[in-house]
């Protein structure tokens, strides 16, 4: 198993990307701090399984990652894995973003991947290990329509990854980013049900993909799999299309 022994903290792991992240980590052998807001839905996933614990709390609270981080080091000794995985959208324009949105957006995708980052960094760096996987988007590169938060937010994970790469190289930490299309979650689901047309949004969406599809969950998971093991050991600083071709298309 690729994460045998292994400790990791995923965020956003009750839903989407997060919980198929979740279960092919603990399927390789990882011992796994789940952390999400939606407490009913991570004690359902964590109840009766032994190398998982549920942390429920808003991911932008400093105390909250901070103690997280803290009580799982010390539940287990170590930490090698972060997945920030946890985030949201709004699905405005510009000029019709209001600023509570903009931060919004902002403090979860942003603002919390490095927070949890962060802290992560502090517990790695003593240890001279460890690998980040951070979750951004193909549109941090591609652009998209009224969705300017979303896509700015996501432009800033890719940048922070970037400069964590650099600046821990040398420590023994990889940093590394997930640009996923639109894939098969809650959150696409809700991006649609925002649209004038619902149906007509999810097949523009669907047709700008190269492979005329949308990704599924577990198709990304396996990606953050790998930067998160021993298989992408000389990998760092990267940004891995899992986008159906959006970005060729």
């Amino acid at each position: 198993m690729r994460l045998a022994e292994r400790v990791a903290i995923i965020t956003g792991a009750a839903s989407g990307i997060g919980r198929s992240t979740l279960e092919l980590f603990l399927a390789e052998g990882a011992r796994v701090a789940a952390v999400d807001r939606d407490g009913d839905t991570l004690s359902a996933l964590c109840t009766g399984r032994e190398n998982v614990v549920p942390a429920v709390g808003d991911v932008t609270d400093e105390g909250f990652a901070v103690r997280v981080v803290a009580e799982t080091a010390a539940r287990w000794g170590r930490l090698d894995v972060m997945v920030t995985a946890a985030g949201i959208s709004v699905g405005q324009p510009a000029a019709t973003t209001e600023l509570a949105g903009w931060n919004q957006v902002m403090a979860i995708n942003a603002t919390a991947t490095f927070l949890w980052a962060r802290e992560a960094l502090r517990v790695m760096e003593k240890a001279g290990r460890g690998s980040i996987v951070t979750i951004a988007s193909q549109l941090a590169f591609a652009g998209g329509r009224n969705n300017a938060a979303y896509v700015a937010s996501k432009g800033a994970v890719v940048s922070l990854t970037r400069s964590i790469a650099l600046d821990y190289a040398a420590s023994g930490i990889r940093c590394n980013c997930v640009l996923p299309g639109a894939t098969e979650t809650p959150m696409l689901q809700r991006s649609f049900g925002r649209a004038p047309d619902p149906a007509a949004a999810r097949e523009r969406s669907r047709t700008r993909h190269a492979m005329g599809r949308f990704g599924r969950s577990d198709e990304t998971a396996r990606a953050i799999l790998f930067l998160a093991c021993d298989e992408s050991s000389f990998t760092t600083g990267a940004t891995i299309p899992v986008e159906g071709g959006w970005l060729v298309a």
